[in-house]
């Protein structure tokens, strides 16, 4: 058996957090919050977390995007 999507249920700190870490890692990751608002600050917070580490040199541009797409 093969993993290739993953659920995270609340983008709260942990949440956001761990669909970060899973979307670099190369999973699809389905995020839910019952929280539109919620939702909206975690992708733009993921994003700022992947850009800080590009600009640190620990990722490059393409994994940011491939990231952000998953």
């Amino acid at each position: 058996m093969t993993i290739e999507t993953v659920g995270v249920i609340g983008a709260g700190q942990m949440g956001n957090g761990i669909a970060h870490v899973f979307a670099l890692a190369g999973y699809d990751v389905l995020l839910t919050d019952i929280s539109q608002d919620a939702m909206d600050k975690a992708l733009s917070l993921i994003e700022r977390n992947l850009e800080r580490q590009v600009t640190r040199g620990k990722i490059d541009a393409d994994a940011k995007k491939s990231a952000m797409a998953r």
